[in-house]
């Protein structure tokens, strides 16, 4: 499985952007997907995930300005709406995928991230 993430960029606080994941390879072993984030001197954090099951769930610090989607039941297409953007949210985006690879266990394959920038 091979992620690349686009839509990143530069915006002013109470902006919004959209950010894409494409998932390409083997697809139908993805069994969840997330987006996590890293600010300047910070650890990366989740921010937003999704099941198999369509289930989702967010930071509470994106709660109500972000929504995680896809593409109907497929795994080809991963987004992240954001709407009332802060300059807090500025860090370098990265889309995540759970793989099973066998019975036993599962990898995380990582995206190049996408850069952020909210101006205040």
């Amino acid at each position: 499985v091979h992620l690349a993430e686009s839509g990143g960029g530069l915006v002013q606080a109470g902006g919004s952007l959209r950010l894409s994941c494409a998932a390409s390879g083997t697809t139908f072993q993805i069994n969840a997907m997330g987006w996590f984030r890293q600010a300047p001197g910070k650890e990366r954090e989740l921010v937003a995930s999704i099941s198999s099951g369509g289930s989702t769930n967010y930071a509470e610090s994106v709660k109500g300005r972000f929504t995680i989607s896809r593409d109907g039941n497929a795994w080809n297409m991963l987004y992240l709406q954001m709407n009332s953007l802060k300059p807090e949210d500025t860090a370098v985006y990265y889309c995540r995928a759970t793989v099973i690879v066998s019975i036993e266990g599962s990898i995380e394959v990582w995206g190049q991230g996408t850069l952020v920038t909210v101006s205040s």
